[in-house]
């Protein structure tokens, strides 16, 4: 059973997480820009219809994604560890990534492809997009090395 989870946990971050983190960070160059806020060449490689793609995944996935600390809960209890240090930290990390994706990324991404704004705004929304990697690279981490495991 253990074992049957464990793949299950790690199938699902790599296929549900692991397009969000792409999406997201691909977002800010794809959207589009209000007009006169670019050089003529940055506007080039822009596309609204790439970035309305683009949100979609992150929206899709970002839902299919919670699946997966629901199975490392229900993995965490099976092996009676959801009180070691280590699970409760990622639980945290988990939480403020989904939250940072749930209020901030996907809102901003959408707030983006409605009433296109300035270089800065997405800028803005590239610094959440990083935060928001790394959190995951950072639990990803946690699930390596445990620390403080019993």
């Amino acid at each position: 059973m253990e074992n049957l989870l464990l793949s299950a946990h790690v199938l699902a971050g790599i296929l549900f997480v692991g397009p969000v983190a792409v999406t997201t960070s691909l977002f800010p160059r794809f959207a589009p820009l209000a007009a006169g806020t670019a050089d003529p060449t940055a506007r080039a490689e822009r596309s609204a219809s790439v970035a309305q793609m683009l949100h979609g995944v992150t929206r899709v996935y970002g839902v299919l994604a919670l699946v997966v600390p629901v199975i490392g809960l229900v993995l965490a209890a099976v092996q009676g560890r959801l009180g070691e240090i280590w699970i409760v930290t990622a639980m945290v990390l988990t939480a403020v990534a989904g939250g940072l994706l749930a209020l901030r990324i996907t809102p901003g991404q959408r707030a983006v492809l409605e009433s296109p704004g300035d270089a800065a705004r997405l800028r803005g929304l590239s610094m959440l997009t990083g935060v928001f990697n790394l959190l995951w690279a950072a639990v990803v981490v946690l699930m390596v090395v445990r620390p403080g495991s019993v």
